[in-house]
This record gives structure tokens, sequence and C-alpha cells, in this order.
């Protein structure tokens, strides 16, 4: 009795999976028609399916449009980083140009000075005070600097050492107020007129040439530079143009307004010239 409703029920399950397997063909049939449990089914299987969808694109666009925004403020933040570096590097190119043309016209003046021996050198330090308008340069005594050297830059005469160390010197400008920082002077012209710049107005921003005699005849845009005399600085080192001409309050002298042709205070480097370089004996006594 047991085999017989075994074998009734292996006979029901085959005959079910028979049905199940001809209604599934049924159904993946290409047909024009479906009928209305398929489509009840097919109607309830799209409804969950646009409940589920929706809300999961939602969600897919927030998580990707956070990921953007991510990507934005990563992008965001590389191209400042880039920007601030085009900004510096930017910045190095313009004081490498700035030092290359500085660098070029200071070879330029050795080549114009190949009669004396140019030294060189670096500012490394300035003064805070502007009364005494000093600077340090990187050469000193072991590099052949010396007192009394003139210190000049590409584009004229700023001032001479009045100190040295082995590995600096300390270099006096001519904007300075020391009167004891004198310059025997030169005006180029017809007749050469000869006088001391000893002084700066700073509010002219000129240099001070005294001691001219009323009867010499200066004229604004000759050339000033210096006369050699004394010893102390060579010969024809330029230092500027005239710019004014004033009579003292006497009547005896007259004072001349000198336009620096160097800039006091726009430079890195410079040249020593060593003067010894140039003086002979004969020169020297000529000088005296």
């Amino acid at each position: 009795m047991s085999h017989f409703f075994l074998n009734k029920r292996l006979i029901i399950l085959l005959i079910s999976i028979i049905i199940l397997v001809s209604l599934i063909g049924f159904s993946l049939g290409d047909r024009e028609n479906i009928s209305r449990p398929e489509q009840f089914v097919k109607d309830v299987v799209g409804f969950g399916q646009s409940l589920i969808s929706k809300p999961a694109q939602g969600i897919a666009n927030f998580f990707g449009n956070v990921q953007d925004l991510q990507n934005t403020y990563t992008e965001n933040k590389k191209l400042k980083t880039r920007l601030e570096g085009l900004a510096k590097l930017e910045k190095e190119i313009s004081d490498l140009k700035r030092d290359n043309e500085e660098l070029r016209n200071v070879l330029n003046k050795t080549d114009n000075l190949r009669d004396y021996k140019a030294i060189q050198a670096t500012v490394i330090s300035r003064a805070p005070d502007r009364w005494f308008e000093k600077i340090t340069i990187d050469k000193g005594s072991k590099s052949g600097v010396e007192t009394d050297m003139a210190v000049m830059t590409a584009k004229g005469l700023v001032g001479k050492v009045v100190s040295t160390s082995p590995m600096t010197a300390t270099v006096e400008l001519l904007s300075s107020d020391n009167k004891k920082n004198r310059v025997a002077a030169e005006i180029q012209g017809k007749e050469h007129v000869f006088g001391l710049i000893d002084g700066y107005d700073k509010e002219k921003k000129m240099l001070i040439m005294k001691d001219i005699v009323i009867e010499q005849e200066i004229k604004p845009g000759q050339n000033v530079v210096t006369s050699g005399l004394g010893g102390v600085f060579p010969k024809a080192l330029d230092i500027g143009k005239v710019k004014e001409v004033a009579v003292d309050r006497f009547g005896l002298t007259q004072t001349a307004y000198v336009e620096p042709s160097a800039d006091f205070y726009g430079f890195e480097h410079v040249l020593v010239i060593d003067r010894k370089m140039k003086f002979t004996e004969d020169q020297t006594k000529e000088g005296e």
C-alpha cells in the first residue's frame, strides 16, 4: 500500500514538472497577446521594479554628485597649488632675468674697465639706517679689496670701501651724510671743470658738486666723471650728469647738482675698482 502511494506521488510530481515546463515554454514563446494572469504578474513585477528603481537611481545619483564634488574639490586644490607654484616661478624668473641683465651689464662694464682690476662682488647686507648709507659686500682683503677703493655698478659710481675684513668689506655710498666722503670730480666739456662731490640732496636725489670757479661755464646735461686727482679714485669713472647749477650767496663759486647715473638702492652686484692697476708712478705724481 505504501508503494502505491509512493508511486502515485511520483507520478503527480512528474506531471506537475511537465505542466510547469509547458507553461514556461508557452510564456517564453513569441506571442502578440499574453494571458490575463501573465499580464497581472508582469504589471505587479513592473510596479515593484519602478518602486525600487527610482529611489535606487536617486541614491546612486546622490553618491555620484558627492563623488563629483569631491573630485572637483581635489582638482581645485591641485589647480590652486599649481597657480601658487606658477606665481612663485614667475617671481623667480623675474629675479633671474634682473640678475642676468645686471650681471651682463657688469660684465660689459668690466670690458670697458679692462685697464683696471675690477673685482666683482655681491651685496649681502645694508645698514637699516639711511643716515649712514652703508652696504656690506661678500669680498674682502683676501680677494684684494682695500679701503678707499671705488665701488660702482654697471651704471656708475656708488661709493667707496671704508673698511675690510678677510671675507667682507663695508662700502659707504655717495648718498650718505658724511661730509668726509668726498670724490674728486670733473665736468666734461670743451674746458674741463674740476670740483668735489661732497654731499647729497635727499629731496632732489642729486649729488652736490661744490667749489667750482664762478668764471667757468657749466650747462645742464654735461657728463660728470671722477677726475683722478688726489690718487683716491681712478680717472673717468662715470658719476652722472649736471642737472642744475646754482651760484653761492657770495657769488664766488658755483654749485652743480648732479643726477647720479647709478641707482643707490636697486642693485645687488657691484665692481670694486683696484686703482693700483692703472696708476703708474708718473700718474700718481701728476695727481698729487
